[in-house]
């Protein structure tokens, strides 16, 4: 029996899925991200959901980003940002049954930015938004990546993709499953056949 364990635990790696390596954090979630959308959720189902009011931390690739960046999006469509402990207020909404997202920042009493983005993906962990328009070709980050506090804290930004990569295996499992029995059912045919 434990032969056998051991070997059906041999077959499954050989099925297990490795993340490529890439370049930058954008450049892995644009790889990742089309694999895993279809799992995900909609930004205009969120009441159905706990992903408001929920402490979502900003996850970024530089090397000089070392703030820890809070960004909590209230039901009544208050936007709070704490930035090592220092809040600062805004608004965000979402155009009716769409997966698109205004926020809004406030400072001195009056609106200071109001960005547009799209949902890129979001799950109970994960809540990444790609803003509109060709950031890249302006030097600026695509995506506006967040994790679930309990999730993501502490860790480097690749580890977070790592996580976010669990996401597309487990959702591969059924086809890693159905692999290996596929296997086991031809070396059983294979071995009963030579008998």
């Amino acid at each position: 029996m434990a032969i056998e364990n051991q070997m059906l635990d041999k077959l499954s790696r050989t099925f297990e899925l490795e993340l490529p390596l890439r370049e930058s954090m954008e450049d892995y979630l644009d790889l990742i991200i089309p694999n895993i959308r279809p799992w995900g959720d909609d930004l205009y189902e969120y009441e159905e959901k706990d992903y408001f009011e929920t402490r979502w931390l900003e996850i970024r690739e530089s090397e000089d980003f070392h703030e820890s960046m809070l960004h909590i999006f209230n039901q009544d469509n208050e936007y709070l940002i704490s930035i090592d402990g220092d809040i600062y207020k805004g608004s965000w909404r979402i155009f009716e049954k769409s997966n698109t997202m205004i926020i809004e920042r406030v400072a001195g009493g009056s609106i200071a930015k109001s960005e547009l983005y799209d949902l890129a993906y979001l799950s109970k962990d994960f809540f990444i938004l790609k803003k509109h328009g060709d950031q890249s070709r302006k030097g600026h980050r695509r995506y506006f990546v967040m994790g679930r506090e309990s999730v993501v804290k502490n860790l480097e930004w690749r580890d977070v993709v790592e996580l976010l990569f669990n996401e597309y295996r487990s959702g591969n499992s059924s086809f890693t499953t159905i692999a290996v029995i596929v296997a086991i059912a031809i070396l059983a045919f294979l071995i009963f056949s030579m008998l």
